[in-house]
């Protein structure tokens, strides 16, 4: 690789959502330099094309019917068209091996494009004592456990050597069945599956708390730096 490809900042396409600020925050803070596609306009080819890495973030809920129900009465549809261009970048960037970290809704994108399905409302169809959807941006709010030996474990397992590794929570969604080519790697107290990562080799890793609300005090900065690394070890393979 020559000198001007070693310059190149790795570039990161982040899918469109109402709260940029944090994402962008993290990915720069790791080293990577953010781009939002636009819904509207710009192909999936084309932007996996001009990407290292894909960054899926959070936002309103994925429509059912793309896994088969019906809406529940608190579903809350994402942007016009933003189902549809997340799904076809997140598969075809499973197809090309470009790496993945999907955050809260992101992770239900990569769930329902892998061919799993959604609980709806986490309130309304699973008993559980742990509010998900009620804690502040920055608050941690439950603990979760890791699965030992997973991607997540590996990048996060320090953080865990003095006790359960604690998560922030805002969401009212999450896995029912876990689509194909997909493992759970963490799980909240009651069940509720709080991480999945890809079978494959490339770096595919999916949360559903919101770790970029943590730039500031850095509780994950490890995840976002494992994450821009993967797409800077596969911009080296990839570019002239």
């Amino acid at each position: 690789m020559d000198q001007d490809s070693q310059d190149t900042p790795v570039r990161i396409a982040v899918t469109s959502c109402r709260k940029p600020a944090d994402y962008d925050a993290s990915v720069r803070k790791a080293g990577g330099e953010p781009w939002v596609p636009v819904v509207a306009t710009d192909d999936p080819d084309e932007v996996l094309a001009r990407a290292d890495g894909l960054l899926l973030t959070g936002g309103d809920d994925v429509d059912p019917t793309l896994f088969g129900a019906l809406p529940h009465p608190a579903f809350e549809p994402a942007e016009p068209g933003r189902d549809a261009h997340e799904l076809a970048l997140v598969r075809r960037a499973l197809a090309a091996r470009v790496p993945v970290l999907a955050i809260c809704r992101g992770l239900q994108v990569l769930n329902v494009a892998a061919g799993g399905t959604l609980i709806q409302d986490i309130p309304t169809e699973r008993r559980s004592g742990i509010n998900h959807g009620g804690a502040p941006a920055a608050t941690l709010a439950h603990p979760i456990d890791i699965t030992p030996g997973s991607r997540l474990d590996r990048i996060l397992g320090a953080a865990g050597d003095t006790g359960p590794v604690m998560v922030n929570s805002r969401h009212h969604q999450a896995v029912a069945v876990l689509g194909d080519g997909l493992v759970v790697t963490a799980r909240a107290p009651d069940g509720i599956i709080e991480g999945v990562e890809g079978t494959g080799p490339a770096f595919c890793v999916a949360v559903q708390w919101h770790p970029e609300s943590f730039h500031r005090t850095g509780e994950f900065d490890r995840l976002f730096s494992a994450f821009v690394a993967a797409c800077a070890e596969r911009a080296r393979g990839h570019r002239p």
